[in-house]
């Protein structure tokens, strides 16, 4: 028996939590900081807890509510290994269940219906529901998968332009724009991507989407690139027998104009957001409504 419900949304770029009551209303809201726990497990920890205890204050209570709550939390990167057991057990919460980010972006997109969400943010995962089935495509992290995301398309952006550099590839104003952000050289470059963060990446994918938009040649081969391996994800999904998409996440309003015509006919509008989501399916999770889950 739990008072509260959180839902918290954790991505590369930020981490989001609401408390809510028995009945799924929410109370307040707060955030946090970067939450991919495939990539940083400490820093994704401390920012959920910067992002709940904001939740929590900001709807009146005192940090004991955790301990009455059940918080679902929705997370990048927490379908790989152990990430999401280990958050599990870091949270001092009267109940815990960790998803992915995916699937409560799915909950608060279409809701219970059947349907599928293409999340298009600093990283990438696509979600269908057909009846009581819940599929998963794509979303294995930045290093080997992720197509399609910003820090995907950042960190193309700034191996072209280091092409364009070499004189490998004919230099244009995105790749000379980006190069002077380094101060016109490529080390600086070379030395931040060393140990950039997906999100460090993904803050250069609005320059590339503009890039693409006034025609630069560099711009439209990357993001062309990035909509096609898109529209494979979604002939997939398709093909699997799911035909309504909604597409989610920081790049979700940029990436349509580029996609195949059969998928921008088949595009919805969502429905609600992931930490309405999240809210949605933690009630169903730990009160016991009878609505399964999802």
């Amino acid at each position: 028996m739990v008072d509260f419900v959180i839902g918290v949304d954790g991505g590369g770029t930020g981490c989001r939590a609401a408390v809510a009551g028995r009945d799924g209303r929410i109370i307040a809201t707060g955030a946090g900081g970067a939450a991919n726990v495939l990539s940083d497990r400490t820093g994704s920890l401390r920012n959920i807890d910067i992002a709940i205890g904001a939740a929590i204050a900001a709807a009146g209570l005192d940090r004991s509510a955790l301990q009455r709550s059940g918080v679902l939390l929705g997370l990048a990167g927490s379908n790989v290994g152990d990430t999401g057991a280990f958050v599990t057990a870091s949270l001092p919460a009267g109940r815990v269940e960790v998803v992915s980010d995916g699937l409560i972006a799915l909950e608060g997109a279409i809701g219970g219906g059947d349907g599928a969400v293409a999340i298009l943010g600093t990283g990438s995962i696509f979600f269908a529901r057909q009846g009581d089935a819940v599929r998963s495509y794509g979303g294995w992290g930045f290093v080997i998968g992720d197509f399609g995301s910003g820090a995907s398309l950042g960190r193309t952006a700034l191996a072209a332009t280091l092409l364009a550099h070499d004189r490998f590839i004919a230099a244009s104003p995105l790749t000379e724009r980006l190069i002077a952000g380094f101060g016109g050289a490529p080390g600086p470059m070379v030395e931040f991507a060393r140990t950039a963060t997906p999100g460090d990446f993904g803050r250069f994918a609005p320059t590339v989407f503009a890039a693409a938009d006034s025609g630069d040649p560099v711009g439209l081969d990357i993001v062309g690139k990035a909509a096609a391996s898109v529209d494979r994800a979604l002939d997939r999904i398709a093909g699997d027998g799911v035909d309504r998409f909604a597409l989610l996440g920081g790049l979700a309003p940029l990436y349509p104009a580029y996609l195949a015509a059969r998928h921008q006919a088949r595009l919805v509008a969502p429905m609600g957001n992931a930490l309405a989501g999240a809210v949605a399916l933690a009630v169903r999770r730990f009160m016991g409504d009878g609505g399964g889950t999802a």
